[in-house]
């Protein structure tokens, strides 16, 4: 018989809280586990899913592109192409962040060197969008 968990323990395994394991079945992503009195029992490949999710998340993707690819998991086929989909599709969106970030920081820097005596007289204010 394979090793049987109940959610505490997925939980702690896992380094999530059981609210957020709750919250992936409520929405489909995992799916109902067996109960045994009223208390819910998962099988240990559960950590893995767990695992995959979380790794998804770190990344950038949402819930449901993490749905796309355990979707294409359970089928057997596919998970790199549609993994390279993805992050093909992401790639732009954290470049855009990316870009963000160095203006940032660059007007930061120029902040952090401001020696105007009002905000008035600061061109870091001038520029409004």
């Amino acid at each position: 018989m394979a090793q049987e968990l109940f959610i505490g323990e997925v939980a702690r395994r896992a380094g999530i809280r059981a609210s957020a394991i709750r919250y992936y079945e409520a929405i489909g992503l995992l799916p109902e586990p067996e109960r045994i009195a009223g208390r819910r029992r998962y099988r240990a490949e559960i950590l893995r899913t767990l695992s995959i999710i979380g790794a998804a998340q770190r990344a950038g993707l949402s819930l449901d592109d993490a749905r796309e690819l355990l979707a294409a998991s359970e089928a057997n086929g596919g998970v790199s192409e549609r993994l390279r989909t993805i992050a093909q599709r992401k790639l732009p969106e954290v470049d855009a962040l990316i870009e963000r970030a160095r203006l940032v920081r660059s007007w930061l820097e120029a902040a952090a060197d401001c020696r105007c005596p009002t905000l008035e007289d600061c061109p870091l204010f001038d520029d409004v969008r």
